[in-house]
């Protein structure tokens, strides 16, 4: 059986009149939606000749079975954000599935070959994202998931409780991973490089490292209309030129900083802010570079602060380091889709996959990107363009084929 790219775009569209509607994708993990995909998944599944188990951690695996007990896994996610788009997460799952059928057509393959879907990919519920690769991975600490609820007050555990899973033995999927020799994923790029490059496909390198903080400025709040500029401890005037400093950062270091909140007391229009909350989120490909750039918005702070007649302190929300991705599977990547679309452009991914979660416990793992038109995800006009999701399947394949023979090599 012949690669039908065609096919895995037809299946994103019945998947997208399946579990989508007027607003854009509902396939929020642990709902009834969520779980109709994953049964029209199984559904697909049936036809060919593998096992589908679920783990403990809800992530469902489709295995088929090789010449060898090591295994190349390819992954993605089938839960979306609400009112999401048509491919984030799906199209790596699909056209995963594709590349199952090509190579079972084939006989036996050299290496066992596993479709994974992560449970939970997107956090969109109840704030913690990567669950079920966190799981797999051996990260997740699960006492430190079990305030979490979602807005109706349900918590994450009750929600896999339904499903019959638990926080507490979700981290022995673990066991899922102990003869992975490689880990491919494909996703949309989400954001607007390729497009400006006019350029189909990239080559991902690894994943951008985080530093997200919590920052209180504290003033005194004070009468609008009697006090005068000079005697006030404005918090948000700190704050205001943090949020504009911060952006000359990342410039300057090449990397992203965004502050993403702001929340001011008293906060009414009439009384000077003597108090005001912001959140930071810096990221870098290179970990010396996010270094420097904390120690420059953190002493820009305590400039602004003294400028302002306030004080400021920072508490830590997260932190992970930058993530390089295997460079054998970057060569291979790179050739695939050369010998595809005959040119290719590295760059990083600014957010966190499920192929973070493997990479970091030396799995070797690769991502590969298909241009976003206008940049734009986790939205109900997230697209790309048909001729490149076909491009993208292709090389997708190639580099599984690659990937194949590397590991049944060793």
């Amino acid at each position: 059986m012949a690669l039908q790219p065609e096919r895995t775009i037809a299946e994103l569209k019945e998947l997208r009149a399946l579990t989508g509607n007027e607003d854009g994708a509902q396939r929020v993990a642990f709902t009834e939606t969520w779980d109709k995909a994953r049964a029209w998944l199984r559904e697909k599944l049936a036809a060919l000749p593998v096992t589908v188990e679920t783990d403990e951690a809800g992530n469902l695996w489709a295995t088929l079975p090789g010449a060898s007990n090591r295994e190349v896994l390819i992954g993605g996610h089938m839960d979306s954000v609400p009112n999401g788009g048509w491919l984030d997460g799906c199209l790596n799952v699909l056209a995963g599935l594709e590349i199952v059928r090509r190579v079972a057509a084939a006989g036996t393959p050299p290496v066992t070959v596993r479709l994974v879907d992560w449970a939970d990919e997107e956090g969109a519920r109840f704030g913690r994202s990567l669950f079920g690769s966190s799981a797999a991975s051996g990260t997740m600490q699960p006492d430190t998931l079990r305030h979490l609820a979602d807005k109706d007050g349900i918590k994450l555990a009750e929600a896999i409780a339904r499903y019959g899973w638990s926080l507490d033995t979700a981290p022995q999927a673990h066991r899922q991973v102990k003869n992975a020799a490689a880990y491919l994923e494909l996703h949309i790029e989400q954001g607007p490089v390729l497009e400006s490059m006019n350029l189909p496909l990239g080559v991902v390198q690894g994943t951008f490292g985080v530093e997200r903080h919590a920052i209180r400025f504290i003033g005194q709040a004070a009468h609008a209309g009697s006090t005068p500029m000079d005697k006030r401890r404005d918090a948000f005037g700190a704050a205001a030129k943090l949020g504009l400093e911060i952006r000359e950062i990342a410039q300057r270091h090449g990397g992203v900083c965004t502050v993403g909140s702001v929340k001011t007391l008293p906060g009414i229009v009439t009384a000077v802010v003597g108090q005001c909350d912001i959140t930071l989120d810096q990221r870098h490909m290179n970990a010396e570079a996010l270094a420097a750039m904390l120690q420059e918005a953190q002493a820009a702070s305590q400039r602004f602060a003294a400028e302002e007649q306030v004080t400021v302190e920072w508490q830590r929300i997260w932190q992970i380091h930058p993530i390089p991705f295997h460079p054998a599977l970057l060569d291979m990547c790179d050739a695939a889709i050369r010998e595809t679309v005959g040119v290719v452009h590295h760059l990083p991914s600014g957010p966190l996959h499920d192929a973070a979660e493997i990479a970091r416990i030396g799995i070797p793992t690769i991502m590969m990107f298909v241009q976003s038109l206008r940049g734009i995800s986790h939205n109900k006009i997230e697209d790309t363009r048909e001729e490149h999701l076909v491009q993208a399947v292709i090389a997708f394949d190639k580099l599984a084929d690659k990937t194949l023979a590397w590991v049944a090599g060793q």
